[in-house]
Parts: C-alpha cells; structure tokens; sequence
C-alpha cells in the first residue's frame, strides 16, 4: 500500500491505496511540534481503524508546505518502511511544466493540484483550493502550470476579523439565506462565504481574459463543498484532488 501526505499549514490529509485506488482518507490538524516518533504513532492509529498498520505501508510520498514536518516525515517513512519517502519537489517528474519566475517558492501542493486537474478536465484549467489561504492556480492552454493568485483563506480572514473587532464573535460557517444579512450572525457569514465566492468569481473572470479562454474551474480544500455552490464560475468540487495528484505523480517518478 501506499500512504498519501498532503501537509498543510492548518490540516493534514492522508490517504491510503491499495491496487491503485484509494481505500482510505482523513484530515487531521496539522501540529509542527510534533516528532516522527509522534507521527508514526498518530497515523498508526488511523491506519487501525480501517484495519490496517504500517506493515501495510510499502511506500510514503508526500507534499509539504510544513519544514519540520518534511523532516519528521522522511524520518518517519525511513524507519516504519525502509524506504526513502517521495517528497514533491525540485527535480521530481510531476507531468506539469513550470513556467514560473522562481519555482522554488510554489507550494508543492499546488503543482501536485495542477497536475491532478490536468489529468481529470484537460488544459487549460484553474484551481481553486480553500485552505488557511484561499489559492487561485492556472495551467495555460499548452499544460504549463503559468502562476495564479494567493489571498486569505475563509477562517483565516475570519480570525483575523474577529480580533481586531471588539463586538463581533465567532459564527458556524453556514450558507447565509440572505446577502443582506438581517442579523450580525447573517451578515458574517454573507461576507465570510458570499463573499469568499464572489473574490474567487472575480479573479477567475479576469484570469479568463488573461489567457484568452473560459476554461473549467475545480475547487478543492477543506471549505471547497461549502463555497462552492455560492460561486457563479467554480463548476467542479474535487476534495480529493491533492491525493489524486500526488498519487499521479508518485506513478511518474517510479
């Protein structure tokens, strides 16, 4: 089997697949204290609760936007399989050419995100991926990941709100019934994810014109299911899509 690790700065997703297909996923909360040791016992009682434990694992490949946690995690991959982890990055094959000033400073995450949504819907294509930052990324019509667009995720923006506004106090993330919120509680969240929808409607129309075609959009991320159907241009949900990827990509480099 093979054990998936997308490490973000809030959450961490995990897959498991077994003869090519995922058999199993979670999301944790991503800590950056946290040793190998402490990962390897962490995911092993996830791995116990669909049956299974690191006997099970032959390979790790991971994605990180979390130093420490790359460290703990080749560590980790090293001692529980014997085997160097895939970690994307430079020099790795991931299908996607970069055309990039600096390469160096793109997220992993988000080429692994390009290249799934290359291989599902076809180039060009743009991802929208909800996180602690909500990112905007493109491929062009030639397959080349081109650049995209970084703004404050939904809680992200939501704490930091809620800190500099003394009356204001924490809402449940739900769909408003109204954009004209009546309530405080309603308006949050028509500005929270009406609004989180209309900025991601908006950079997308303009990407539209940047590269001279209307092309699809996926979303993926925590929040993807929750935005989504709040947007006018987003028309496909994929929170699967960072596994996928660096499932594909694993499958490239071995």
């Amino acid at each position: 089997m093979i054990l998936l690790v997308d490490i973000g700065n809030t959450q961490t997703v995990l897959g498991l697949v077994e003869d090519g297909v995922l058999a199993g996923h979670w999301r944790v909360s991503t800590d950056a204290t946290l040793t190998a040791d402490e990962v390897r016992v962490k995911i092993g009682g996830l791995l116990a609760l669909d049956g299974q434990g690191w006997p099970d694992v032959e390979q790790v490949v991971v994605s990180s936007v979390v130093p420490t946690l790359t460290t703990a995690y080749i560590a980790l991959a090293e001692r529980a399989t014997g085997r160097s982890p895939l970690v994307i990055g430079p020099g790795v094959r991931t299908g996607v050419p970069v055309a990039y000033d600096n390469p160096h400073e793109i997220g992993a995450d988000r080429i692994v995100n390009a290249a799934a949504a290359v291989d599902g819907f076809g180039a060009p294509v743009i991802v929208v991926d909800f996180g602690t930052a909500t990112t905007l990324d493109v491929v062009d019509t030639s397959g080349a990941y081109v650049g995209g667009a970084i703004a404050p995720g939904v809680e992200t923006g939501a704490e930091a709100l809620l800190r500099r506004a003394a009356r204001l106090s924490a809402v449940d993330l739900e769909p408003p019934r109204h954009v004209i919120g009546k309530t405080t509680r309603e308006s949050l969240q028509a500005g929270l994810l009406v609004g989180a929808a209309a900025m991601v409607d908006g950079l997308v129309w303009r990407t539209w014109q940047e590269i001279g075609a209307e092309c699809p959009v996926v979303a993926t991320g925590g929040l993807a299911e929750l935005v989504a159907p709040l947007s006018e241009t987003i028309g496909q949900v994929d929170v699967d899509l960072t596994l996928k990827g660096l499932l594909l990509v694993w499958e490239r480099n071995r």
